[in-house]
């Protein structure tokens, strides 16, 4: 990555996403399909900015777009010879440019699942979204799945999963969902815990061109921190959170592949091996040109314990997760669901990495190692690469997932130029944090925080995850200097050794 400067690297992700969202040829998932799974958008999009309170130089040489009222009613394009605003309302509204339509396709609390082995009518929708994706089934793009990521929940269930702050709001839960939220706090709890997650909704388009959903239609579903409770049974551990249907341990759970699944999910102290109990606060993700969606797992620290021993287990279980006998070591991973298959399980990609995933975007080629690059969004987190040890072969070919079980972890180096080097996350990777002096910027200084820490993965054997900064060595954390003895001339094998 040396000749990669930091710039073009932060453009490369931008430019992805673009080409995965705006891509006009799309995987066809039924037979037949000899399309190319991603087309590459030729020149930049014409779109006509959104006018903000603050002056751009983009609104003297391009027009912008200027919302005013709800639901569109009177927004209008200005000219381009004016830089600033007189005047500015604030609407509570979506305001995109006029080159889009946004409407709502589904929201929190629909119920359009059906009574089948992986979902309950009494099933709804989940709190928030972060990443949707579509995957379509037909050559136009009229009818496919719609992932879509509950990342996280505020009011009504901010008491019980740690938002003091908006626990005294008003509740919309009755006026949205149609009953009280339950008084119990486990219940409680466990309700807040089913609307994290995801939903995959089959839609398609109507008479008038929208986006509706299939009600009913088999293959709807969700997945929550809690699916796969029934695994519980027998264990001392709550198998349900109440009495209605969506609320009973379904038998839905994930399982792992890749490093972690095999040398520390065994060692779990929820007796489940690989199996996997949930997947929550589901941030960013992607799609692959198979058909699949990536769907991140970020701030899991919310439900269960952040930091692991050197086997990679947890250090102690937390008050909320340990209440349904979660734990930590199987959550903070890439997850992979297959939209168009519920009988086909849940994956949790370990060799991917264990951190606060954010997002992840693909180099694809036939004949060439599946490359994915990742984000990490926590203060001081990392940009991270992993590239497969298998090659790809036909791009429509789910057969390709597998790809993401063995291959090397990188993480990215940066320097002060803006230019950086790729590190593999090996047991005999030394450790070598760049001094707090070397990176000159506000921006980069940020980053250079987390270089201290610098064991805040595993390697690639277990994985990566937990926390094991220069507290947990004994060293004075207040003096930056004072910590780079520990890391110098060390690998990651002196702090995490085989076990």
């Amino acid at each position: 990555m040396s000749s990669f400067s930091r710039r073009q690297f932060l453009i490369f992700f931008g430019a992805s996403a673009a080409t995965t969202v705006v891509a006009p040829s799309l995987p066809f998932l039924g037979k037949g399909n000899n399309g190319v799974a991603y087309a590459a958008v030729d020149g930049p999009l014409n779109l006509t900015p959104v006018r903000l309170p603050h002056p751009l130089p983009v609104y003297q040489t391009k027009p912008s777009f200027l919302p005013i009222g709800i639901n569109g009613a009177g927004n209008e394009v200005s000219a381009s010879d004016s830089l600033n605003l007189p005047a500015y309302e604030v609407y509570d509204d979506v305001a995109v440019s006029p080159e889009y339509e946004r409407y709502v396709i589904v929201a929190w609390g629909d119920k359009v699942f059906a009574d089948t082995p992986y979902a309950s009518s009494d099933d709804y929708v989940g709190y928030n979204n972060d990443y949707t994706g579509f995957v379509p089934i037909d050559r136009q793009g009229t009818d496919g799945y719609l992932w879509i990521n509950h990342e996280y929940v505020s009011y009504p269930f901010a008491e019980e999963l740690g938002s003091e702050t908006l626990a005294g709001l008003p509740t919309s839960f009755p006026t949205v969902i149609g009953y009280d939220l339950p008084s119990d706090p486990t219940e409680r709890l466990g309700e807040g815990f089913y609307n994290i997650g995801g939903s995959v909704i089959r839609i398609q388009r109507d008479g008038s061109g929208n986006f509706v959903p299939v009600a009913g239609d088999p293959n709807n579903r969700r997945y929550h921190i809690l699916s796969g409770l029934a695994l519980n049974a027998g264990k001392g551990f709550p198998t349900a959170w109440g009495s209605l249907p969506h609320q009973q341990g379904d038998d839905n759970y994930l399982v792992g592949t890749g490093p972690a699944a095999t040398d520390v999910f065994p060692l779990s102290a929820d007796g489940l091996g690989n199996q996997i109990i949930g997947t929550g606060y589901n941030c960013s993700g992607g799609n692959t040109p198979w058909g699949t969606v990536l769907s991140a797992e970020e701030n899991f620290q919310g439900t269960v314990t952040e930091a692991v021993k050197p086997d990679g287990t947890e250090v102690e279980p937390s008050e909320t997760g340990g209440l349904f006998n979660l734990v930590g070591e199987k959550s903070g991973w890439m997850v992979e669901i297959d939209p168009a298959d519920p009988s086909k399980r849940g994956l949790k990609h370990t060799a991917l990495g264990r951190f606060r995933h954010e997002n992840i975007t693909f180099r694809v080629a036939p004949g060439e190692p599946l490359v994915a690059y990742m984000g990490d969004d926590r203060r001081g987190g990392h940009t991270w690469k992993f590239v497969s040890e298998g090659t790809l072969g036909d791009l429509t070919d789910k057969s390709n997932s597998a790809l993401f079980e063995s291959g090397t972890l990188y993480v990215a180096k940066y320097s002060a130029d803006g230019t950086g080097t790729w590190i593999p996350l090996n047991l005999s990777t030394p450790t070598n944090p760049n001094k707090p002096s070397d990176l000159g910027s506000v921006e980069i200084r940020a980053l250079g925080e987390a270089q201290r820490n610098a064991l805040n993965f595993l390697p690639q054997r277990i994985a990566t995850g937990g926390e094991m900064d220069g507290g947990n060595l004994g060293i004075d954390t207040t003096n930056e200097a004072a910590l780079l003895p520990a890391y110098e001339g060390k690998t990651l094998a002196d702090f995490y050794p085989t076990q």
